[in-house]
């Protein structure tokens, strides 16, 4: 199933200058997966050594944050999306 991704402007230097690019898997978990191995230089920015995801990052599977999901094996649907974002602090 085909899933479209979009990473914020910041990482596009990660993703070959990509801010949306689709991406081909059968599960969430695959795709996430398959972002990572296509795109190595995520990994850091998105997850912790020990595989977390990092505090200011959200991961969204549709409407739904990643870190509210108990499991990452969910089929994909037709025109389901997987959005990054990264938050911005400083003053």
């Amino acid at each position: 199933m085909r899933l479209e991704v979009s990473v914020p402007s910041l990482l596009r230097d990660c993703t070959g200058g990509q801010v949306s690019f689709p991406l081909d898997a059968a599960t969430l978990r695959e795709a996430l997966d398959a972002l990572l191995a296509a795109y190595p230089l995520l990994r850091r920015h998105l997850f912790t050594e020990q595989g977390q995801l990092r505090q200011h990052v959200l991961i969204y599977y549709n409407e739904d944050s990643l870190s509210w999901l108990d499991d990452w094996n969910i089929p994909l649907q037709e025109g389901d999306q997987l959005r990054v974002l990264q938050a911005v602090s400083g003053g």
